[in-house]
């Protein structure tokens, strides 16, 4: 007996600036679906917002470097309609998505925009919905949350624009150096550690390009550890955590992406047992209070016998060096698994949202 395949739409790029890292994240994610089970259609979003369709990664794909990639605006611009019929320039039908995979860091993707679409196509889409996307999207919110429900998070102080906090007080709050953020970015970027007052000065410009909430926070002398969520309802946190060590002065958006060496990922992370079952049970209890669903990647620091919850991730990268494939690996379950399993929890949502 054959199952009728998937029409999977994997939809990756978009307007950010995380748009490069999305587009290697969806050839990854494609390679590695079992085409038994899936029709894949690619959905690549340009950096002008224009969806256009292909049927494989390698018609924009160019040498596996985030710096070299690029899509191929040749293929054809495509909308959607409700129940997720994608349709070409004069309203013909080209195909239906039965699910959507969305791979989009950041902005427009990440952060609700993009899911809210989803839902009012009616269609089922892999990841959060978009309530717990855009509180996690926001490190404001979601800190404010976090801690008021007893999660130690890293202290910070939230600025509005035209809100300028002098390096004096801020060093005063939070001693040197400094991490300035974009309050809803993702990936480090826009993110400056400071340690002086020019530096600091040219960080809060830096990070007001990139919306009107910045986040003033202290650093914690500790080891960056990740723990990789899974589920719904009943979300499972992978057994193996992971520890980044960076070669450079922070874990940026070039160490992270760009540059291969630049950190070390350790799996297993080298701390003891009783931390890593306090980082397990805080990744289920944050993931469940930021209304996350489908998956999550959780974000701590790691201080002698105290934890920081740093930040939340709902769309992690799925590259060659992400950590969230790599924990679920590591804990038992293939990367075709995983995305299996992603999908599955997208429809078990939509069937539970939609019995009514």
């Amino acid at each position: 007996m054959t199952t009728e395949k998937i029409n999977l739409g994997l939809v990756c790029g978009g307007i950010s600036g995380e748009h490069e890292v999305s587009l290697v994240s969806a050839k990854n994610i494609q390679q590695a679906l079992n085409r038994e089970n899936y029709q894949v259609s690619i959905i690549a979003i340009d950096k002008q917002g224009h969806w256009h369709l292909s049927e494989d990664t390698e018609d924009w794909y160019s040498q596996g470097s985030v710096k070299e990639i690029q899509l191929n605006l040749d293929k054809p611009i495509v909308s959607a309609q409700s129940g997720g019929i994608l349709v070409d320039q004069q309203q013909h039908e080209l195909t239906r998505i039965d699910v959507f995979f969305p791979i989009t860091h950041g902005d427009f993707g990440e952060d609700g925009t993009l899911q809210s679409q989803f839902r009012m196509w009616a269609v089922p889409y892999v990841g959060p919905d978009l309530w717990g996307s855009a509180i996690a999207m926001d490190k404001d919110v979601s800190k404010r949350l976090l801690k008021e429900s007893g999660i130690a998070v890293t202290p910070s102080l939230t600025l509005r624009a035209p809100q300028r906090l002098s390096f004096e007080n801020a060093e005063t709050l939070f001693g040197l150096p400094i991490f300035v953020k974009p309050c809803r970015q993702g990936s480090s970027l826009g993110v400056s550690k400071v340690e002086t007052k020019e530096e600091y000065e040219n960080a809060l410009t830096q990070a007001y390009r990139f919306g009107h909430k910045v986040l003033l926070e202290q650093t914690i002398d500790g080891q960056e550890i990740e723990c990789a969520v899974l589920g719904n309802e009943y979300p499972i946190v992978a057994e193996v955590l992971g520890e980044i060590v960076p070669t450079q002065d922070f874990y940026s958006y070039e160490a992270k992406y760009v540059n291969e060496e630049g950190a070390i990922l350790k799996i297993p992370a080298e701390i003891p047992q009783e931390m890593v079952r306090k980082l397990r049970e805080a990744s289920f209890k944050a993931f469940r209070l930021l209304e996350c669903e489908g998956l999550a990647r959780i974000d701590f620091l790691v201080s002698g016998d105290q934890y920081y919850l740093n930040e939340v991730n709902t769309l992690p990268g799925f590259t060659n060096i992400s950590m969230y494939p790599k924990l679920w690996e590591a804990s038992g379950v293939a990367y075709s698994e995983l995305l299996d399993q992603l999908i599955a929890l997208a429809q078990a949502r939509f069937q539970r949202d939609h019995s009514g």
